[in-house]
């Protein structure tokens, strides 16, 4: 037993590489359809959708997703990819539109349609269309109302028709822009023209690409792959770097970079519980075993998570955060580093915990606003400033990570403290201090970052404050960093007391990053979100309990009192 505890975070490590290596390996396999024509090549090709140019198959899944809230579709009883489904849509319409691939949750409309089936949720064109002008006729009423005053029916019937008017678009190839501009002066253009009127592209792009539809049509698999090899030579010339961005998002796509590191941090995060558990139970040399073995699989999927970030980057030709999707990945990933320097020190494993517990949140956050399609979309006019994106941006959700980190610590700290005797003697007057010492940077930061995004809106708008709720969140996660530390050198709190005013900063900072966009109001509400209300209200309720967890008086704390 004492060998296998001394090899077992090696094992660990080396069976995580090895299915990190599985990934990429499948991810590299060709995906054909079921008649064996090859859907490589076709998935590789750059289009020209949402204000940038991407890869075929990231149109197709982004398209899926907003219509079916999934990137595969049923086909027959199997699961096949999204580009499968795009082509089927372009080249045998008749069958696409007997796919299942509209979500409908909403009874009200359900019954609208004259759908019996209460528990399915995905349906076909075909069972939509004998109801088509109801919807419109309903839509057409709903819009007509504000999104905010919107009843939930409403909502639901404007997003079905919203859904029902993209699949038009799409199947009549109106988008995306399917012909590349292969000599100055051209531009990206749809195969059929957006007015109905207009004549269709008749390039020499537009012919290339009509021949990989019509020999993929006719299920010839060589002329196909002739057709595809030619369109991507001739693409070679004029958009090579559009042609390597798309084969690296296409890779990324099939590795799921971020999904991969969010179960490898659940995976930390059960090691480092078990290892806090194997304590009391006269296993002491598992103890450190599982603790390494823990940080070890922390460190993989950081690095899963670092390639996935640097793959954004380069791809987008930005700074790491760009939206609210891309913020989430970057919060996450900015925790990790701080919380894997304090466990490299301490060696207590509660830090273990944090830095999986948050990486594996955020990422389940990312992935869950990754619903609404391109993560890399088109930026809002007043955001398009890298230097502004990287200083202001970035500073500032460090700031968020920060401030987050120390409220994790501090949530460990008081469930550690009350509920176990885990953290008995050194651990319990370590954590405060760690907690101290990032409240400390997270100030710093989210001052620097609060006063930067002045300057920038002073150059954007002519006013450097305004009150914007965006503003006021932002001022509200200094003014509370401020007010730790400015609690605790007025002995005004000590341990407990820091711990409990950083759990209330995860409220605040929740707020700051989510709550301030639901409103739907100021310069910085870039687009109104409604659907993580219960969401943000569920953590905010945890946080309030968390709070009344830490007002057990300290002589009924189990780790206190368990103290030598």
């Amino acid at each position: 037993m004492k060998t296998l505890a001394r090899w077992f975070p090696a094992l660990v490590v080396v069976f995580v590489v090895a299915f990190l290596v599985s990934i990429g390996a499948s991810a590299l396999k060709p995906v054909a359809r079921v008649d064996g024509v090859s859907l490589d090549g076709i998935a590789r090709i750059p289009v020209s959708a949402g204000g940038r140019t991407k890869p075929l198959d990231s149109f197709a899944r982004n398209t899926l997703l907003r219509l079916s809230g999934r990137q595969t579709y049923d086909a027959d009883g199997t699961m096949r990819p999204a580009i499968e489904w795009l082509l089927e849509l372009w080249t045998n319409p008749d069958e696409a539109a007997k796919r299942r691939v509209f979500r409908i949750d909403h009874p009200d409309v359900k019954s609208l349609l004259a759908i019996t089936e209460a528990s399915r949720t995905r349906f076909s064109w075909t069972e939509i269309a004998p109801k088509l002008e109801e919807v419109v006729r309903q839509s057409q009423l709903a819009n007509a109302i504000s999104r905010k005053q919107q009843d939930p029916f409403q909502r639901a019937i404007s997003d079905l028709y919203g859904k029902l008017a993209e699949f038009v678009e799409v199947q009549s190839l109106r988008t995306p822009y399917l012909a590349a501009p292969l000599a100055n002066g051209e531009e990206w253009a749809p195969l059929l023209a957006a007015d109905p009127h207009g004549q269709p592209a008749t390039g020499a792009s537009a012919q290339a690409i009509r021949a990989v539809l019509v020999a993929y049509a006719a299920g010839d698999a060589a002329a196909c792959e002739q057709a595809v090899s030619a369109y991507h030579a001739l693409l070679a010339v004029a958009h090579a770097e559009a042609e390597e961005r798309s084969a690296l998002e296409v890779f990324l796509s099939r590795c799921e970079p971020f999904y991969q590191a969010s179960l490898l941090y659940l995976v930390a995060f059960l090691l480092g519980c078990i290892a806090m558990l194997v304590a009391p139970l006269s296993a002491e040399r598992w103890k450190p075993s599982l603790l390494r073995s823990a940080l070890g699989v922390i460190a993989l999927a950081f690095v899963l998570h670092t390639l996935g970030l640097t793959a954004r980057i380069y791809l987008q030709g930005r700074p790491p955060v760009t939206n609210l999707y891309s913020s989430a990945v970057f919060i996450g990933w900015a925790c990790i580093p701080g919380a894997l320097l304090g466990e490299w020190f301490a060696r207590i494993g509660v830090l273990s915990l944090a830095a999986s517990l948050i990486g594996f949140a955020t990422l389940v956050v990312a992935h869950n606003l990754s619903a609404s399609g391109d993560t890399m979309e088109m930026m809002q006019a007043v955001l398009d400033s890298n230097f502004w994106l990287a200083t202001h941006v970035v500073v500032v959700t460090i700031g968020y990570s920060a401030t987050f980190l120390a409220g994790f610590i501090a949530i460990f700290y008081v469930v550690g403290g009350v509920c176990t005797k885990l953290l008995r003697g050194e651990a319990m007057k370590a954590l405060p201090r760690m907690i101290y010492g990032v409240i400390c940077f997270a100030a710093l930061a989210s001052f620097v970052g609060t006063v930067l995004g002045g300057i920038w809106a002073d150059q954007s708008w002519g006013r450097f404050w305004g009150w914007d709720p965006k503003e006021n969140g932002a001022a509200l996660i200094v003014l509370w960093n401020l007010l730790i530390l400015h609690a605790r050198w007025g002995g005004m709190v000590r341990d407990r007391g820091v711990a409990m005013l950083a759990i209330g900063g995860n409220i605040v900072t929740a707020w700051s990053w989510f709550g301030t966009n639901m409103l739907g109001v100021g310069l910085h509400s870039y687009g109104f979100m409604d659907s993580a209300v219960f969401a943000l209200l569920g953590f905010c309720i945890v946080q309030l309990a968390l709070l009344c967890v830490a007002l057990v008086p300290t002589t009924r704390w189990r780790s206190l009192a368990a103290t030598p």
